[in-house]
C-alpha cells in the first residue's frame, strides 16, 4: 500500500533564500516551509511572483513544493521540504518544576563553584561532609 503524504499551507507567504537552491516560506500564523535542493531553474520560478500559499508532496525521491501564486501554480522539485508549525501554549501544559528563590541561590552557587578551578573538588568534599551517615 503506497501512503501519499501531501500537506497544504495558507498565505499569504514570506520569501526568504537561504542559500542557492533553498528557501524558507513564513505564514502569518508562523507556520514555516523549509525547502532545499531545489532545481536551479526554480530560483526564477520562485522569484517571480507573490506566493498566496503552498501545497507540499513528500515523493520517494524528494519533495514536490508547488507555489500557488497570482500567475498560478509552479512546481518546484526539491531534495528535502521540512514544515515547522509552533505549537501555541506547548510549555503551559507541561509539568515543569518551577524553583523558588531559595533554590535557584543555591543552584546558582553550585554552578559558579564548578565553573573556578578546584570547585568540583570542593563540592565532592562538601557533598561528602553533608551525607548523613546512615
Amino acid at each position: 500500500m503506497k501512503v501519499r503524504k501531501q500537506r497544504v499551507i495558507g498565505g499569504p507567504l514570506e520569501r526568504e533564500e537561504l542559500a542557492p537552491g533553498a528557501w524558507r516560506f513564513r505564514a502569518a500564523d508562523g507556520t514555516e516551509l523549509i525547502v532545499s535542493g531545489a532545481a536551479p531553474a526554480a530560483a526564477e520560478i520562485a522569484a517571480c511572483a507573490a506566493v498566496r500559499a503552498a501545497r507540499l508532496d513528500w515523493l520517494a525521491d524528494g519533495a514536490l513544493v508547488t507555489l500557488i501564486t497570482d500567475a498560478g501554480p509552479l512546481p518546484v522539485h526539491a531534495r528535502a521540504a521540512i514544515i515547522h508549525e509552533p505549537a501555541a501554549g506547548l510549555y503551559e501544559t507541561l509539568p515543569l518544576v518551577t524553583l523558588d528563590a531559595r533554590a535557584r541561590r543555591f543552584w546558582r552557587r553550585v554552578f559558579l563553584l564548578v565553573r573556578i578551578p578546584g570547585g568540583r573538588r570542593l563540592l565532592k568534599l562538601l557533598a561528602r561532609r553533608a551525607r548523613v551517615p546512615g
